[in-house]
């Protein structure tokens, strides 16, 4: 028998309102009440409460609501239980609810346990609180269970479930929910039907976001903005902008949110002429600039390919923070400008920004990529040390990367046998490439190995091992690797090579023809490549990837995206000025040899923003010096 003390025994006979409640819970409730009087002497504030008895439900309603702390919840619901009102559902899913927004999850789950009676806000109040706790699995086991329980879901309930399955990029479960809300009625469902498209979006079905989005009723900013990201993440960032320019016309006002989404997509895009728009857009919108919109803008012109105009954003900041300063020098690295990048990390300590991995990331990226190897290494070598960031797998492979480009491979290989960390793609891929470099196919093989293992599925580590074996005049073994590509219905990712003129983006393959300049371009290209090899400029053939004539390959050099590309930017853009490209892929050492005859012949400065970095080419030279 539960033995009571002489405060649950009073509660327990007090009043004839108890006699609907387990002895166990008045125990619970009388134990509360007790520590509540204790705790009052100490540091707590008690709640201030009436002192007469009060059954108005508004009232116990409006103490909940001023509740500061969990100490206070648990007073004034030991008053509901003394007052009766446990059995008003208005006020149990009130306090449910306050249980919840203040985090205090295991008192509002135990409490949604013991609730004898339940409502769809009920449900929907306990389902979003596992929500956004992060307990993803307590969600979905309620929402299932509300769904046993034949309970209608609603408007709150189903949004809280879908942003879960975003968050978890569970597509399978939003499908299933789908189908919840398709039964539901709840389809037109403003806001059940920007959860959807949120999640699909974010689950990179961006088809079946878009079909739900088109036929949506009312667009409210966040799904615009939902579906401005979505492409953008997806890659499709001229959708992206496209959808943006729409947006406006329908006459939705963008905030700085959707900014930020335009400004990433304009990144992704690399089109400067977009940057430029998308820019003066927000200073006509009279957005300031804060630390998330600024760094985002750092990063838009960088990826544009113009690292000053970033540090002019940079340097008009007011306020920066760790990733504002981590973004600039990852700019400089990936420009080729390691010094500069070295350059603003003292500076970043003299404003008081302590550095964390990300900026370390971007200052061992930034050595890699200008051959700075005893810079690297020390900068490795202190981040432990004096400023507490842990090395993890991402800072082993700018160092692996950092070896292998300069031709240190046993170093690399002895680094990658002696970490301790997981290794993962990223790691073997940077490996596989310094192989490459440096046409090592017995380390190469290894690292392809394990990397397999690891990808599978991903085509472009069998192109690259292939590449490796066709520089090494091993047609056989190539053969194998695209055989194998061929039996696991593997594709190699087309080349493709864009330039924006005239605020209009033109995208050439290898090739390609499909041009309405066509004629001229191939044109203009033959009498260039005579220039050129007057000029001392000799194909190199090493880069075909078919065991065909030289002749047969020479004309294949000849027919590159960027060179197709590049002739295009001679003739649609004005004389003198700049030439900017993007390629999906890293550009060939034959194309690299003939951009930097261009830009001396032409008197052009061309840049070049490839899947690995920037190439500032200028009068014969490239930024990167060649170390790429």
């Amino acid at each position: 028998m539960l033995k009571l003390t002489k405060t649950q025994t009073f509660l327990a006979a007090n009043h004839e309102r108890f006699r609907l409640l387990p002895l166990s819970q008045l125990a619970a409730i009388a134990d509360t009440q007790e520590t509540s009087l204790k705790s009052q002497t100490h540091t707590q504030k008690p709640l201030e409460l009436h002192p007469s008895l009060h059954i108005d439900p508004k009232y116990f309603v409006s103490v909940l609501l001023n509740c500061k702390n969990i100490f206070q919840i648990k007073q004034a619901h030991a008053q509901i239980v003394a007052n009766g009102l446990l059995t008003n559902l208005f006020v149990s899913n009130k306090l449910l609810y306050i249980y919840v927004q203040h985090k205090a999850i295991d008192e509002a789950h135990a409490f949604f346990g013991g609730m004898r009676e339940k409502d769809p806000v009920s449900w929907s109040v306990m389902v979003g609180g596992f929500a956004k706790d992060g307990d993803f699995v307590n969600c979905f086991r309620t929402f299932k269970e509300l769904t046993r329980c034949s309970v209608q879901p609603d408007n709150y309930t189903l949004p809280f479930v879908l942003r879960v399955c975003r968050d978890r990029m569970d597509l399978l479960m939003g499908s299933l929910v789908h189908g919840v809300v398709l039964k539901s009625g709840l389809c037109w469902d403003h806001f059940v039907c920007a959860a959807l498209v949120d999640m699909y979006a974010k689950c990179r079905v961006i088809d079946d976001a878009r079909k739900l989005f088109d036929d949506m009723h009312k667009k409210d900013l966040v799904t615009w903005t939902v579906m401005i990201d979505g492409y953008a993440e997806c890659g499709n960032a001229k959708e992206s902008l496209v959808l943006f320019d729409w947006m406006r016309e329908e006459g939705i006002v963008p905030d700085k949110i959707t900014m930020v989404t335009v400004v990433n997509a304009c990144s992704k895009l690399g089109a400067m002429h977009k940057a430029r728009f998308v820019h003066d857009y927000i200073c006509s919108m009279k957005f300031s600039l804060n630390v998330i919109l600024g760094t985002a803008m750092i990063d838009m012109y960088a990826k544009c390919g113009s690292v000053d105009f970033a540090r002019e954003i940079f340097d008009g900041m007011r306020e920066k923070n760790v990733i504002s300063w981590s973004v600039m020098i990852a700019a400089y690295g990936y420009h080729g400008q390691g010094k500069k990048a070295l350059d603003l990390f003292p500076m970043m300590l003299n404003c008081g920004i302590m550095p964390n991995r990300i900026t370390f990331v971007s200052l061992l990226y930034a050595c890699s990529h200008a051959g700075l190897v005893d810079e690297g290494f020390e900068l490795f070598n202190i981040m432990w040390d004096k400023y507490g960031v842990k090395p993890d797998v991402k800072h082993c492979t700018c160092i692996v990367d950092l070896l292998g480009r300069a031709g240190r491979l046993d170093e690399a290989l002895k680094l990658i046998e002696n970490m301790t960390v997981e290794k993962d793609e990223g790691l073997w891929s940077a490996f596989l490439a310094a192989c490459r470099i440096h046409k090592h196919v017995e380390l190469a093989e290894w690292a392809a190995k394990s990397l397999l293992e690891l990808q599978p599925q991903n085509p472009s580590h069998y192109v690259l091992l292939s590449n490796i074996y066709v520089n090494a005049g091993m047609w056989e073994d190539m053969a194998k690797v695209r055989n194998l590509m061929t039996k696991r219905n593997l594709k190699k990712i087309p080349g493709w090579t864009w330039i924006e003129v005239d605020n209009k983006i033109h995208q050439f393959s290898v090739g390609d023809k499909s041009h309405p300049l066509s004629k001229e371009i191939y044109g203009l290209l033959k009498s260039l490549i005579e220039k050129l090899e007057l000029a001392g400029y000799v194909p190199d053939t090493n880069f075909v990837l078919h065991d065909v004539d030289e002749e047969v390959k020479v004309g294949m050099l000849y027919t590159h995206s960027e060179k197709l590309a590049i002739t295009f930017g001679l003739i649609a853009t004005p004389e003198g000025t700049p030439i900017r490209i993007t390629k999906n892929l890293r550009v060939c050492g034959d194309c690299h040899t003939f951009i930097k005859f261009v830009s001396a012949i032409t008197k052009r400065s061309i840049i070049v923003r490839d899947s690995n970095r920037f190439h500032h080419f200028n009068e014969g030279a490239c930024s990167c010096g060649d170390y790429w």
